[in-house]
């Protein structure tokens, strides 16, 4: 079951863009290249700080801007809900 619940989590991050201002721990997860600890910081320096373009993701310490270029089309930025 908790397979099953995983594989369909990933598989619906395929059909959209991964919000990278309110996007849960699993859901940056899905992203190929970001594991728990860049996850992890991910969710630590939105604390304090709201993304106003995907480029400042490789302000977060561990993600550079091959990253980005990589995954461009599977980020995006919305709302900040500080």
């Amino acid at each position: 079951m908790k397979y099953i619940l995983i594989l369909l989590m990933n598989v619906s991050f395929l059909f959209g863009a991964v919000d990278i201002n309110n996007a849960s721990q699993q859901e940056l997860t899905s992203l190929k290249g970001i594991g728990v600890k860049k996850a992890g910081a991910i969710l630590e320096y939105r604390k304090d700080h709201c993304f106003k373009t995907v480029e400042e993701l490789t302000d977060v310490k561990g993600i550079g801007p091959k990253f980005i270029e990589k995954h461009k089309d599977e980020l995006k930025v919305g709302d900040c809900k500080k």
